[in-house]
């Protein structure tokens, strides 16, 4: 059973084994897809294989479209090369199901595969003719937060950056020159309507992609590279910069997935690392759930997608939703269970809700805490969006995620993860910030982390974390069972920038105080405080 077009021949071989198969006839689809092209994708990852592609080939299958996506792949091209070109842009997709079930699939949707590389005049003339097609509908993203970055971490424009501001459109070398490049290419043939939509996992997407562009239409003018009306076209109704909020956990490969795989009788499943250390393989592991709510502006029209789906609604609901999100439903949930996770020496996710105490922590967050002053978006029921998270989702024994991943960086995510429900609390008339017992026992549990020891009080590696190296020496000197903490914790508790809210003014310093004092009482007082607090 090879992964290709060949391969693919051998229908009921791959059926019998409990393969879904592509129901149309793949060589006319790209016929029909590379004649005139309606989507095109930037980033050829594992997102987009298990969910737009994915998408696209469902509505394949029933019919709602006869054409399919074109990917461009801009970080790494040998992404391109070693596994889309190696199994003719075909992937399977390995849907790992709550209830221990994998669905298999073999996603053929995607019709051509490009690296975004404008030293490959060839390659690149074939992206500037897909842009000019009058029938391209939208190019969407996932490039990770980082690729619509024009600057490096002291704020300073990047090398490549600064090079293409001065060298126009020609040749650029950073991935937005050339996304602004292809983008001039459109104008010049008409200023033809596009809409631009960003699938990354961050807030305000489409906004990181517009600044983007728009910089760099506004230096190509100034520098005499690109005519007097691109900066205008970029900022006009015919060019939309969509936000959206994209929601679905696909972990690296996993070598468990694979020899599920390789047992069927699949070859060439061998992963590849590229000299970039992009670790790809013929195949996706991905959760069953998925969400992707786009906010509805396409000036060049597009399918009903709705059907695969997708949900189109106005920019302020995509907001409300983001925020449900991440101040609510399911960011909160994941950082409860890094931080005591840690500390309690688990090493997935999915183990952790199996702990009465942590399954209850959780469910206070959420549920007792979270759930009534949520911003309700209409379209997603917050309730039911917890339900999922917490009985379908982080249950997942498949789900390879651990506590220690997700607690990278974690002073950066306290404050709107936790912060801006206290804050819901303080502004609500009719609520009391001290009837708060699951966020400031999770801000307690983080100072309890800081201090680098689990509940035997033996040492563990800290997650990455840009603060760690100012605020660990707060917590140096505090002994276990020390009672008089606060003088050496005042220092972080009163900041805004780490909790959201100064402590003390919000009325929470003495609950984090008395619960931290606690947690740091000696062996075993981690899980002692836990039953005390959340037992049963």
């Amino acid at each position: 059973m090879k992964l290709s077009l060949e391969g693919l021949q051998s229908r009921k071989q791959w059926e019998e084994k409990g393969y879904h198969l592509p129901l149309y006839d793949v060589e006319e689809m790209v016929k029909k897809t590379k004649e005139a092209p309606f989507w095109i994708h930037f980033g050829a990852g594992n997102l987009f294989r298990a969910f737009h592609a994915n998408v696209v080939q469902n509505l394949l299958n029933e019919g709602t479209l006869d054409k399919g996506l074109i990917v461009a792949e801009g970080y790494d091209y040998e992404i391109i090369e070693k596994m889309y070109a190696e199994h003719d842009n075909l992937g399977i997709l390995a849907t790992l199901k709550s209830d221990g079930t994998i669905e298999k699939t073999v996603v053929a949707s995607v019709a051509e595969a490009l690296p975004l590389d404008s030293s490959d005049d060839g390659t690149y003339q074939r992206l500037k003719e897909i842009f000019t097609k009058e029938s391209l509908q939208m190019a969407t993203f996932t490039i990770t937060e980082k690729g619509y970055s024009l600057v490096n971490g002291k704020g300073e424009t990047l090398a490549d950056v600064a090079a293409d501001f001065c060298g126009g459109p020609g040749k650029p070398v950073s991935y937005m020159g050339k996304v602004a490049s292809l983008l001039y290419a459109r104008y010049l043939s008409g200023k033809q309507p596009l809409a631009m939509v960003s699938t990354d996992n961050c807030s305000h997407n489409g906004d990181k992609l517009y600044e983007a562009v728009a910089a760099f239409a506004k230096a190509w003018e100034e520098n005499g590279k690109a005519e007097k009306g691109f900066a205008e076209y970029i900022h006009s109704a015919k060019v939309s910069f969509t936000w959206s909020m994209i929601d679905k956990i696909t972990p690296r490969p996993d070598a468990s997935v694979e020899a599920i795989l390789r047992a069927d009788g699949v070859e060439g499943l061998e992963p590849a690392v590229t000299s970039k250390n992009t670790y790809v393989a013929p195949f996706v592991n991905a959760e069953e759930t998925e969400y992707l709510v786009i906010e509805d502006d396409f000036p060049n029209g597009r399918p009903d997608l709705t059907v695969g789906g997708l949900i189109f609604t106005e920019r302020e609901t995509v907001d409300k939703v983001e925020k449900m999100k991440v101040c609510t439903c399911l960011n909160p949930l994941h950082t409860c269970l890094a931080v005591f996770g840690c500390l309690l020496g688990y090493e997935k996710i999915s183990e952790e809700m199996n702990d009465p105490e942590l399954k209850k922590l959780v469910e206070t967050v959420g549920y007792a805490e979270g759930l009534p002053v949520v911003t309700d978006p209409g379209i997603l029921d917050p309730k039911e969006f917890i339900d999922t998270v917490l009985k379908v989702r982080v249950t997942n024994p498949f789900m390879p995620d651990t506590p220690q991943r997700i607690a990278t960086d974690t002073s950066q995510k306290l404050p709107i993860r936790f912060g801006e429900t206290v804050k819901a609390y303080e502004a609500d008339e009719t609520r009391n910030v001290d009837d708060l017992k699951g966020i400031p026992f999770v801000f307690a549990g983080w100072l309890r982390y800081l201090m680098g020891v689990d509940d035997n009080w033996e040492p563990f590696a800290l997650s990455p974390d840009p603060l760690l190296g100012e605020l660990r020496p707060y917590l140096e000197g505090i002994a276990p069972g020390s009672q008089d903490v606060e003088d050496a914790i005042r220092p972080i508790m009163e900041r805004e920038d780490l909790f959201g809210v100064n402590l003390y003014r919000a009325g929470l310093a003495k609950k984090v105080c008395g619960y931290f004092t606690e947690l740091s009482a000696g062996k075993g007082a981690v899980r002692e405080t836990l039953k005390k607090y959340f037992g049963h």
